[in-house]
């Protein structure tokens, strides 16, 4: 067993240069309407399905900072009937047909997709041009949503142990700029106060083919879907966005320690979160390997050393922009953490040695090359397994955010070079600059309502 071990090992190197040898690339034809509606077609004929994903460039970072949770509300508003689709007739067009629907509000975008038989790729167009024309929007239907939002907060987050626990709060804690900082799910008294101007507002404001981009995936016929996409989205008059804000994070100088307490909770736990460097630079594609060899994996760093040296969990989650998705599809400050629930007493103080002295240990010494290689290996499936998901959905939404973010939904087929460039001595600067204890927040919950 144990030369069957030491032969893998050795032979790690080669398997990694001969996977990434073999590079996947996604077909990518992408173009605008006059409008400005960006428009990504990726042809994948290998079940008869297609995945039609619509993409705002409007995300809960930026909603209006008297109304928190309001571009969540939003989402659920896009449900509520348009022109020609009454309410719930959209879910049931959908659901009629085979298909399956859902949307979702991040930091930077809102995005509603379908997933239908390849043959209905026309009726879904027809029914996203609807509602991006006009929602129905009335008092009944903002009531109501009011309603389901209120109550998923108080489900989701208010009524169940850790909560909001990392996902909600670090964001709070670590961040200062308040677009970055607020409690994006929504406080109780201002979703409350969402009213109807300020709904029709918001769709107005965001909700136009310029701020938006369609991507289809699937078994579909590339000029088949272009004569559709121009039939029933061109018509769509642009519209007239306003000035982003400024999102950016200050420096953080000293370390942050901010504990909760969780009346639910029946056992302490204990998250850690570093601010990131900027999207595609060098020392991004470094932290994507740095989380690969920090908390993904039985094999991670971290794991070994609170699972398996240690005993104090079963097991280290974490990542990059790990609550909300993944470290491809945020479009600002960002946060990468590590986080696990353990029994006993409060153990903070040993915690955060442990966990400072197990991190600093990239920024002190290099990784071997064949650690590097085998979290490239891990990273490149990881990536595939994003890449192939749910029917397209995971192709749709990179290529998406790709085309909102950067203008460049090419850039998913250069991904793969990127994390080939990082050496064992970029993963040691990366770290030495990144992870230090000033740049690091801890995030604690005290079970007081422990038994």
């Amino acid at each position: 067993m144990l030369k069957r071990v030491s032969t893998l090992l050795a032979i790690l190197p080669f398997l990694a240069s001969v996977v990434i040898a073999q590079e996947f690339k996604v077909p990518v034809e992408y173009y605008k309407l006059d409008n400005g509606l960006k428009v990504v077609l990726s042809q994948d004929k290998t079940a008869p399905v297609v995945c039609v994903a619509v993409y705002f460039n409007i995300g809960f970072r930026i909603e209006p900072q008297d109304r928190t949770g309001f571009a969540h509300l939003f989402e659920h508003m896009m449900f509520q009937g348009s022109k020609n689709l009454g309410k719930m007739e959209y879910i049931r067009l959908v659901s009629e047909n085979g298909g399956v629907l859902n949307g979702s509000t991040r930091f930077d975008f809102t995005n509603y997709f379908t997933i239908v038989p390849s043959h209905k790729l026309e009726t879904m167009l027809w029914a996203e041009a609807d509602r991006m024309k006009g929602l129905d929007i009335t008092q009944e239907n903002l009531v109501n949503q009011q309603g389901v939002v209120i109550n998923e907060v108080k489900v989701n987050v208010l009524n169940r142990p850790y909560g909001g626990f990392p996902w909600l709060e670090m964001p709070q804690v670590a961040n200062e700029n308040w677009f970055n900082a607020h409690n994006f799910y929504g406080d109780l008294k201002d979703l409350e106060a969402a009213n109807l101007e300020d709904v029709k507002s918001f769709f107005d404001t965001y909700y136009s083919p310029n701020n938006a981009a369609l991507v289809i995936v699937g078994d579909f016929e590339i000029a088949e879907a272009k004569e559709f996409i121009k039939k029933y989205f061109a018509s769509i008059p642009a519209g007239n966005l306003p000035a982003l804000p400024d999102i950016s994070e200050p420096e953080q100088k000293e370390m942050k320690l901010k504990v909760k307490e969780d009346a639910l909770a029946t056992e302490p736990a204990i998250a850690f979160a570093y601010h990131m460097p900027e999207s595609f630079t060098p020392e991004f594609f470094a932290m994507g390997i740095i989380e690969q060899l920090l908390v993904q994996g039985k094999d991670s760093r971290l794991y070994q050393k609170f699972v398996q040296e240690l005993g104090l969990t079963d097991n280290v989650y974490g990542g990059i922009n790990s609550g909300l998705g993944n470290m491809f599809n945020y479009n600002g400050p960002m946060l990468f953490d590590a986080y696990f629930f353990y029994s006993g007493e409060d153990k903070t103080q040993e915690l955060i040695k442990i966990f400072d002295e197990t991190v600093s240990e990239l920024s002190t010494n290099l990784i071997t090359q064949e650690e590097l290689d085998r979290a490239i290996i891990k990273l490149r499936s990881s990536f595939y397994d994003l890449a192939g998901s749910q029917f397209g959905l995971g192709r749709a939404d990179l290529l998406a955010c790709f085309s909102l973010f950067y203008d460049n939904p090419a850039l998913i087929n250069t991904l793969e070079d990127s994390f080939k460039k990082v050496t064992p001595e970029l993963i040691k600067a990366t770290a030495a600059k990144y992870l230090q204890k000033k740049n690091l927040t801890v995030l604690t919950i005290d079970p007081k309502g422990k038994n």
